[in-house]
């Protein structure tokens, strides 16, 4: 299957059978409440229908897929509020921003691998984290397609950095912190197969109905094997999965050192099984 990739000033799209299958804008313009960083929105089967939600009335800081972090000691580069314990969420001058400083991308027909290098900003200016994003799109079959995103964060601080989450910060069930995915809102109330909210396990399907069309489509998320996370996941009120950076435990990064996690992301026609899902990973190893 030959993928196609084009490449403008501020994003990178790829495509296959002529289907655009997802854009990556990785020099976004947004408000700072946002807190400015690169996004893939949209995400599309290969049958062209939408898989992600963006800026929704509810939270204008979700962007389709995007890897970020809620609470670096105390800096947010999610958006929005800040929770703090004892107060809730709290709208604070700590929103940063994450600049990127360079983008290559390659392809050899079958699959596309991006490359970028980000730098994470506080809301200060300080440059705290330096990024390296690997953004890999492959195995393009009938049906489905892969994206595999992995990332490596150094610490480029002076002192330690903690990753934590509203989870850490006393609100129970909401440790949402790194890869965030935001469905579109026709698949509020859809179905997710495998670990509940703040569970462990290999992977997790959300299965979603569109809107105009007579179909669904599952989105199939495969957790870094040698990095076991806790699940933030919800059908309802919003449609939201995230292998969790620090679901209810803070992650210190000491100066000098990297933190790196890798993800799959499989990006189905059709409302998939537990038989059909437990085949395709069993058929698709690390």
């Amino acid at each position: 299957m030959t993928l196609e990739l084009q490449r403008d000033e501020d994003a990178l799209t790829v495509r296959a059978r002529g289907t655009e299958l997802l854009r990556y804008v990785h020099r976004p313009v947004m408000d700072p409440f946002e807190a400015p960083k690169p996004y893939l929105h949209p995400v599309r089967t290969l049958a062209g229908d939408v898989v992600t939600g963006y800026r929704p009335h509810d939270h204008r800081w979700h962007k389709g897929v995007q890897f970020t972090a809620s609470w670096v000691s105390g800096e947010n580069f999610w958006g929005g509020g800040t929770y703090l314990r004892g107060q809730g969420y709290v709208d604070l001058p700590n929103l940063g921003t994450m600049h990127s400083l360079a983008v290559s991308a390659e392809t050899d027909h079958d699959r596309v691998v991006v490359t970028e290098d980000l730098a994470w900003h506080t809301a200060a200016g300080e440059h705290w984290i330096g990024e390296r994003r690997t953004l890999t799109v492959c195995d393009v079959e009938a049906d489905s397609w892969i994206l595999e995103v992995t990332t490596a964060l150094t610490n480029v601080h002076d002192a330690e950095l903690v990753f934590g989450s509203p989870g850490t910060q006393g609100r129970e069930l909401a440790g949402y912190s790194g890869l965030f995915w935001r469905g579109p809102r026709a698949f509020t109330g859809g179905d997710v197969i495998g670990p509940g909210m703040g569970e462990q396990g290999d992977w997790l399907a959300f299965v979603g109905a569109h809107d105009e069309v007579d179909r669904s489509s599952t989105l199939l998320f495969l957790d870094d094997p040698d990095n076991p996370c806790r699940w933030f996941v919800r059908s309802e009120p919003i449609p939201a999965v995230n292998p969790s950076l620090a679901f209810d435990k803070e992650v210190p990064l000491a100066p000098g050192d990297t933190l790196a996690r890798r993800y799959r992301i499989v990006v189905a026609d059709g409302a998939w099984d537990l038989a059909r899902l437990n085949r395709y990973v069993e058929e698709h190893p690390w």
